[in-house]
């Protein structure tokens, strides 16, 4: 049997939504200086600060070797800063700096933007988010769920 077209598969879909928010995003991004990728650690310390590498690794479904060098660029540009656990050194705790908590309130338009652009209302964009992530969670092994 053949595959169906690619505009009646969700995976497709999923990733092709995934890719315009990315473009709608990055013209801000760009203005402040982070890419999507840096937002979203900033936005895992926004939820709580002072958060391991693995720990924000685990948050963004991501692995640590992929999330340290956004936090080294982070740090490089002085939206955070790193710290090593005296207790255990091989734990790096991460902590927003004054510039990368202002940068929560310089990142609210993203939201904006994506309602403005989809044209759906708040409540709209809510109910997706919700049939997505419970997919997501579908998906996710046991394992990955915890």
């Amino acid at each position: 049997m053949p595959a169906a077209p690619l505009d009646d598969q969700l995976c497709f879909s999923l990733y092709a939504t995934s890719m315009a928010i990315n473009r709608a995003y990055k013209p801000i991004l760009d203005q402040l200086g982070i890419t999507y990728p840096q937002y979203l650690v900033l936005h895992a310390l926004w939820e709580e600060d002072g958060r391991t590498i693995g720990a924000i690794a685990e948050r963004l479904a991501l692995e640590s070797s992929t999330v340290t060098p956004l936090v080294k660029r982070l740090e490089t540009a002085g939206f955070v800063a790193r710290g090593r656990n005296p207790q255990d050194e091989r734990q790096v705790h991460v902590h927003l700096t004054a510039r990368g908590k202002a940068m929560r309130e310089q990142c609210a338009c993203l939201a904006e933007t994506l309602a403005a652009r989809s044209g759906m209302t708040g409540a709209q964009l809510g109910a997706l988010n919700l049939q997505v992530k419970a997919l997501w969670n579908a998906l996710r092994t046991p394992a990955e769920r915890d």
